[in-house]
């Protein structure tokens, strides 16, 4: 009977979440109360509160089901170190995160939520600065790329690996505002994988 009661919850627990998710996507953070969560999972509002202190504690758990995931395998093709060259890893990252963005319902409402669906005051004045660390962490994480791919004689001759992160954390954080401001030229956006490919080939030793 407690298994199926710890059960019961998780599943109440992640239909808030997933009911969260969309609700905030369509309404925005700001006009969404913890009740109209309630009524979209189909739950009370105590269920609510009882799983979840307030609407930021509830944010951050709908972005951990799905950020950290995805950043973890993105990372994984960035600090590979068997790979003879490390800018492979760097674009298999690349094309990794933005076929996630553009293929899983659920990655993209996280990011447009976070991009433009939520106010970053109130109760949400302090989730900005935790938000943006993944996109700290991915710099770090290219730099590493781009010093390994020096070491072992991939980069281009001339190029400093942290300018070169920079310059692609810049090319990535343009690609995804675009990706998110409902472009609707299609065939720009079934280019992106070879936007990619140039980017990276550009830094790549011949």
């Amino acid at each position: 009977m407690a298994r199926k009661t710890k059960e019961e919850a998780e599943r109440t627990r992640q239909q808030i979440i997933d009911a969260a998710r969309r609700v905030f996507h369509e309404c925005g953070v700001s006009r969404t109360s913890l009740e109209k969560v309630a009524e979209a999972a189909g739950v009370t509002r105590g269920a609510v509160y009882w799983h979840f202190a307030n609407k930021a504690d509830l944010f951050f758990a709908i972005r951990e089901q799905i950020s950290p995931p995805l950043l973890a395998r993105t990372g994984s093709f960035l600090l590979a170190e068997d790979l003879d060259d490390p800018l492979e890893g760097v674009e298999k990252a690349l094309q990794e995160f933005f076929h996630a963005l553009e293929s899983c319902q659920e990655v993209r409402q996280l990011f447009e939520i976070m991009a433009s669906r939520c106010e970053y005051v109130g109760e949400f004045a302090a989730v900005q600065a935790e938000l943006n660390k993944p996109a700290l962490d991915f710099l770090d994480q290219v730099e590493v790329a781009y010093r390994r791919a020096r070491e072992r004689g991939t980069l281009r001759l001339g190029l400093e690996p942290h300018m070169v992160a920079l310059d692609t954390w810049a090319f990535a954080g343009g690609l995804f505002h675009q990706l998110l401001a409902a472009c609707h030229d299609e065939e720009w956006r079934r280019r992106v994988p070879e936007l990619i490919t140039a980017h990276v080939a550009l830094r790549r030793r011949t």
